[in-house]
């Protein structure tokens, strides 16, 4: 069986916020994810940066030149009007805000996959039960960067409601190379041809478990001090800013005092046991707030349930808009059992 990681991050995922607070998505560069999967084993990967594809093809490019043990996916995780939907195999960035409908058809325009990441997230935006009324191959059972209970858990059970409806998926969701190697996707065969063969044939195999609370500490200080040397480099003059890396545009952008400020405020975070202690909160109200979240899980399926027959009755999903009151009716009933958090960032 080949192994994937299909949902993988670099330095040109960006920013988030949390609060008033700005930070880098990551401050990998592709050719050290793409060396990470190499010691992981992984015959294929994909690179799926936030609205960006550019580290893509340098990964692409990178491993095509050094390596015949790996493929590398061009992907692209598009931020739509309704929530984060991953395409593979692509040729060219897709712009982000489109109607999620809308962005699969770009997807398909370009002859790729798509995906949903972590479609059931309590923090990220995840489609949730639209996905069962889009034209999507697949989604994520597993998703490396969710440790609380409920989140995979609800859609391993949606999964196994429908067997082969969709196809299941497994991915890190790694924005650094502390988060990766736990979950990845099985699949018969070791290229990127056979890996595009069992999406659609909905043969996958999703294995592993998220990233453990270590990792996640791992990856947030590797972000801190991953952005700490680009701001003292560009405190030096020597930060050259790259295309479509957002992540140096930003920090060159800023002011010498904002950059002294941020490495003295990252060398306040690294040390123990500030970044323990924030990942540890972070991660135990995330299990909190699934705790709370479970005793809905009856309902929801059968609203799902519901969902399921009105799309089947109107000849499958994307078929037509009449006849949607049984699914407005499932989705209303879902609302006392939904609890989303904004403000958690994305992944």
């Amino acid at each position: 069986m080949g192994k994937a990681d299909t949902h993988l991050h670099t330095e040109y995922s960006g920013f988030n916020k949390l609060g008033v607070l700005k930070f880098p998505e990551s401050t990998t560069m592709p050719e050290r994810q793409v060396d990470r999967m190499r010691q992981l084993g992984m015959d294929v990967m994909a690179i799926t940066d936030h609205d960006e594809i550019a580290g893509a093809f340098i990964a692409q490019k990178y491993a095509k030149a050094n390596f015949n043990d790996i493929e590398v996916i061009v992907g692209e995780e598009v931020t739509t009007a309704d929530g984060e939907v991953i395409g593979l195999f692509l040729t060219e960035k897709i712009p982000d805000m489109l109607p999620v409908e809308e962005t699969i058809d770009i997807i398909r325009s370009q002859g790729g996959l798509a995906i949903a990441p972590h479609p059931f997230s309590m923090h990220a935006p995840g489609l949730q039960e639209r996905i069962l009324d889009l034209d999507i191959d697949g989604f994520e059972t597993i998703n490396g960067g969710h440790p609380d209970t409920y989140s995979n858990m609800f859609a391993r059970l949606v999964m196994d409601r429908y067997p082969g409806r969709w196809s299941e998926m497994s991915g890190s969701d790694a924005h650094s190379v502390y988060t990766s190697g736990y979950n990845w996707t099985e699949f018969s065969g070791n290229s990127a041809d056979d890996f595009r063969r069992a999406v659609l044939n909905k043969s996958t195999v999703a294995v592993g478990k998220p990233a453990p609370v270590f990792g996640q500490v791992q990856w947030s200080v590797d972000v801190v001090l991953g952005a700490q040397k680009l701001m003292y480099k560009s405190l030096l003059g020597k930060l050259k800013n790259v295309p479509h890396d957002h992540l140096i545009e930003k920090i060159n952008s800023i002011t010498d005092l904002k950059k002294a400020t941020g490495i003295m405020a990252g060398l306040m975070y690294v040390m123990p046991p500030m970044s323990f202690i924030a990942t540890v909160l972070s991660t135990s109200y995330l299990k909190k707030s699934a705790s709370d979240m479970t005793p809905g899980i009856p309902d929801r399926l059968s609203a799902v349930d519901m969902i399921i027959r009105a799309v089947d009755g109107r000849g499958g999903p994307g078929a037509g808009d009449d006849d949607l009151l049984e699914m407005t009716e499932a989705l209303e009933a879902l609302q006392s059992h939904r609890r989303p958090m904004h403000g958690m960032g994305r992944l």
